[in-house]
């Protein structure tokens, strides 16, 4: 309800608008013809005048009309100053506070007890009223066509603040997302490159633990055959024995053999070919040893360099997961500010919309009539100067009868 009745005055207020535009343009135009009819007629009494001043005139009119110098001669009378003062007042369009106080001079003027002094100060003050109105309708408007400026170019900045802090809070949040994103990844990374150490140093410690199990029973299946060649030497080939070797395992003796079997001869043949068996299979475990130190000693290296660049990429992704932390931080804390900052400038973009409305409020009738108003207030003030003029008694000799009459048409 309250929407639909201001919609309703502002209606009205518009008519009312469009009618005073109406209304003032006419009575401008009828003022103008008002005061262009006046000075004709004033220019024609005073042509009239002058020819019936005229000394030729005057002494005609005292041969065929005895006394009529004195008649046709004469100053304006009180009266006829009062009428003419009362034509120019009446014929003055003013606004309702100008219009009473153009009352009172009338009033005044119509009276018997207040003399043209006072009539004449009335209208002195109200020029000087006239003259102090337009001088604030001129600072009036000053003030509003600067106020307007100032208006607008703060409302242009703070709109265009709005606009960046609006772009910077889509660009931070988008920089919040991206980041959480990148340190997750951080973390997911240095996780599992932890896992990767983790399980590359098991694998190492199996492989190591493989290698010194092989290396010890190769170890002890080459002294095995070197003690089993040393104990055929020394019955095949007593020269290459080596008292040295320490056995292995101890046996029993074997029981003597049975009397009725022959002496048993030596086979160097078959004993060469056993040792020779011997030395085949102690080369082959050389080879397994040798061939199993060379992967032992690469695999530990290749170990050891993993370990090192491992730790040289989790330190750099530490640090640049640190670097990231801080970074979505203060991405978090420019938000922050970026929000507030926006909520604030909104309020005092708000603020400034409400000003230049207001200034409108206040500006905008008075900028639309200034220039009305400026030339119907300098046609009141030379309406007021002429009746001024006349009550101070200007010389206008006319024929008195006619003037009367034609002043109180």
């Amino acid at each position: 309800m309250i929407w639909v009745t201001q919609l309703k005055d502002w209606k009205k207020t518009k008519k009312f608008i469009a009618d005073l535009d109406k209304n003032c343009e006419a009575k401008t135009k009828l003022f103008k013809e008002n005061v262009n009819y006046r000075a004709q007629e004033l220019a024609a009494l005073a042509d009239t005048i002058k020819i019936l001043n005229d000394d030729d005139a005057l002494e005609l009119f005292k041969k065929t009309l005895p006394g009529a110098s004195s008649f046709v001669q004469i100053q304006v009378s009180d009266k006829i100053s009062k009428a003419r003062a009362l034509d120019i007042l009446r014929g003055i369009r003013s606004d309702s506070q100008r219009r009473v106080q153009l009352d009172f001079i009338s009033m005044a003027l119509r009276g018997q007890k207040i003399g043209f002094e006072k009539v004449i100060k009335m209208i002195d003050d109200l020029v000087v009223e006239l003259k102090q109105d337009q001088v604030n309708d001129d600072s009036k408007k000053e003030y509003c066509a600067a106020e307007f400026d100032q208006a607008d170019d703060k409302k242009k900045v703070l709109e265009k603040t709005v606009s960046d802090l609006e772009t910077a809070i889509v660009n931070s949040k988008e920089g919040i997302s991206t980041t959480t994103e990148e340190i997750g990844a951080l973390e997911d990374g240095i996780k599992a490159l932890d896992k990767e150490v983790a399980e590359a140093t098991e694998n190492r410690k199996d492989e190591n633990k493989e290698y010194t199990e092989l290396m010890a029973s190769n170890s002890a299946a080459k002294e095995l055959i070197e003690f089993a060649k040393n104990r055929l030497n020394k019955f095949y080939n007593p020269k290459l024995y080596k008292p040295e070797f320490v056995q292995v395992h101890a046996h029993e003796a074997p029981p003597p053999p049975p009397e009725s079997i022959d002496a048993y001869s030596k086979k160097s043949e078959e004993s060469n070919g056993i040792i020779a068996m011997m030395d085949a299979l102690v080369k082959d475990l050389d080879k397994e040893m040798t061939e199993a130190e060379v992967e032992e000693k690469d695999a530990q290296a290749d170990y050891e360099q993993m370990m090192k660049d491992s730790a040289d990429k989790r330190a750099e992704d530490s640090k640049t997961l640190t670097d990231k932390q801080g970074a979505l931080a203060d991405l978090k804390s420019g938000l922050e500010q970026q929000t507030s900052d926006l909520g604030s400038t909104n309020k005092e973009l708000a603020a400034t919309n409400q000003y230049i409305h207001t200034l409108h409020l206040e500006c905008d009738w008075l900028l639309k009539y200034f220039d009305m108003r400026k030339e119907a207030r300098a046609g009141e003030i030379d309406a007021l100067e002429k009746a001024k003029a006349v009550l101070n008694g200007a010389d206008y000799s006319f024929v008195q009868l006619h003037v009367e009459k034609t002043l109180r048409r």
